[in-house]
């Protein structure tokens, strides 16, 4: 009986040894994490298009331009005349391929008409009054209004063949 006793002492002192050792504490902390909340909308939300995005082929603008014509292939010289405008007056604010404190003007001609970006060119403060779209890259950019570098049409028309090439 006292083998059988001592027998039952050890194994029942080996099984809390084995399963009651190493006990590890859980920690709780404070957690900011947000609840997942249980209802979920099915209701899809309108996605807006940025204005710098937005095509508008019909959007003339405000300004001295009314008419442009655009001959079939670039005119390389004045593109060329337009490119020294662009990198003189245009570059503190607008990058050719990216945005920058302006709108990049690459692809400017499949959202805009010519006569558009003419007077924006030509006529900033007037455009961002009164033209829609204008007031909208206004709010787009940060309130950054255009400068208005005084170009003659000339020049403004050089530009835009500059526009044409990138």
């Amino acid at each position: 009986m006292k083998t059988t006793l001592k027998l039952l002492m050890v194994l029942f002192v080996t099984l809390l040894v084995s399963c009651g050792g190493k006990e590890e504490k859980k920690k709780e902390g404070f957690s900011y994490q947000k609840k997942a909340t249980t209802e979920k909308t099915t209701t899809p939300k309108a996605e807006k298009v940025l204005a710098s995005k937005k095509i508008d082929l019909s959007n003339k603008g405000v300004g001295p331009i009314k008419s442009v014509t655009l001959g079939a292939e670039v005119d390389q010289a004045m593109a060329t005349h337009g490119a020294d405008v662009y990198k003189k007056m245009c570059t503190a604010c607008h990058r050719a391929d990216k945005k920058f404190i302006g709108p990049a003007p690459t692809g400017i001609l499949e959202r805009r008409t010519p006569e558009w970006v003419m007077n924006m060119i030509l006529n900033p403060e007037q455009m961002v009054k009164e033209d829609p779209l204008a007031k909208e890259l206004l709010m787009e950019f940060n309130g950054a209004p255009m400068a208005n570098q005084h170009l003659t049409e000339k020049e403004a028309r050089a530009v835009l063949e500059y526009f044409r090439t990138l």
